[in-house]
């Protein structure tokens, strides 16, 4: 099994799992590494309901950052309910699978350009099992209507609106986007 396939499997558990008629809003991936390492990458799945996003209103500047900002989010959407990617079988499958594109380092060794391929090719994996997810109807199966994935890295948050505006259709992200400065969506 490929390491993106091993993500997509867990990603598609997480969400089969998540509480129905909870007012999920959105799927969260809270996108992190061990000590920001990007040889160790790791994916937090979760999500965030409109009773969280009512309560965060109460102390945020405005209702989209109440509603989007991760900042905001409950502990199911910035720890998930799941991590993925650093369990035996991911770290495992990660490991052969950047060693085999050449992106791998040791400790002592100069990473180069290494770092930042690593953290695109998990950008991609991410992305990719997002767009499973509502590719797969899992979305849909478990909370009864289409909802989107939210994709932050909290230590690349420019990231966030180019993350999310690939990995879902348009139009479940529209309100998302208001904020965004490029205010371009990516995916169909």
């Amino acid at each position: 099994m490929a390491f993106q396939e091993h993500i997509e499997r867990a990603a598609d558990e997480v969400v089969a799992a998540f509480p129905v008629d909870s007012g999920i809003y959105a799927v969260t991936f809270r996108i992190d590494s061990v000590d920001q390492d990007p040889r160790f990458p790791y994916l937090a799945i979760g999500y965030t309901t409109e009773a969280d996003a009512a309560t965060a209103q109460h102390t945020a500047s405005d209702a989209w950052e109440a509603r989007w900002s991760y900042a905001y989010f409950p502990k199911t959407g910035l720890d998930g309910v799941k991590t993925v990617g650093r369990d035996q079988d991911g770290a495992e499958l990660h490991r052969l699978e950047a060693e085999s594109r050449g992106l791998w380092y040791e400790d002592d060794d100069e990473p180069d350009d290494r770092d930042g391929m690593l953290v695109e090719w998990f950008y991609e994996v991410c992305v990719a099992a997002a767009r499973h997810l509502h590719d797969s109807g899992r979305i849909v199966q478990t909370l009864g209507r289409p909802v989107p994935v939210i994709l932050y890295d909290m230590f690349d948050p420019d990231a966030m609106f180019r993350l999310t505006s690939q990995a879902n259709p348009a139009e479940l992200i529209t309100e998302f986007l208001t904020e965004d400065p490029d205010q371009t969506p990516q995916r169909p």
